[in-house]
């Protein structure tokens, strides 16, 4: 059995506009759009799945008529960067639909930039390392 802090996570966010949030992380990130389809059952409308070729995490974005976005301040995804934040990432990601926005908690202004995803998600870009 693979231990529980090896394993691979999934995390599903609802959106309303998919085509926005693929262009967000795609071009934005630089992830790879992994797989798209319609859904064939209930309310759900589609899925998408975005990562990175490797990676130990991928998004799941879902379009949904019954479930609306509804992230908070404290809603974080944060990405540790061990390093600065390239100001040719904010740009792409500000192209790609992003906007910079200060964090409820000023720690996350000191150590990186907060963004908001076309959804109003917050990711974080830290500047710190994950020891």
């Amino acid at each position: 059995m693979t231990s529980l802090a090896a394993a691979h996570i999934r995390i599903a966010r609802p959106t309303k506009d998919m085509d926005a949030a693929i262009r967000f992380w795609v071009q934005g990130f630089g992830m790879t759009l992994e797989g798209r389809k319609p859904s064939e059952t209930g309310t759900l409308e589609e899925l998408a799945f975005i990562g990175w070729p490797g990676g130990n995490w991928h998004l799941e974005l879902v379009l949904d008529r019954e479930i609306t976005p509804a992230p908070s301040e404290e809603d974080l995804l944060v990405l540790y960067l061990e390093g600065p934040v390239e100001d040719q990432l904010l740009e792409s990601i500000e192209n790609a639909g992003g906007r910079r926005v200060s964090a409820r908690n000023p720690y996350w202004d000191e150590h990186g930039v907060t963004i908001a995803d076309p959804d109003g998600y917050l990711v974080v870009l830290s500047t710190r390392s994950w020891s």
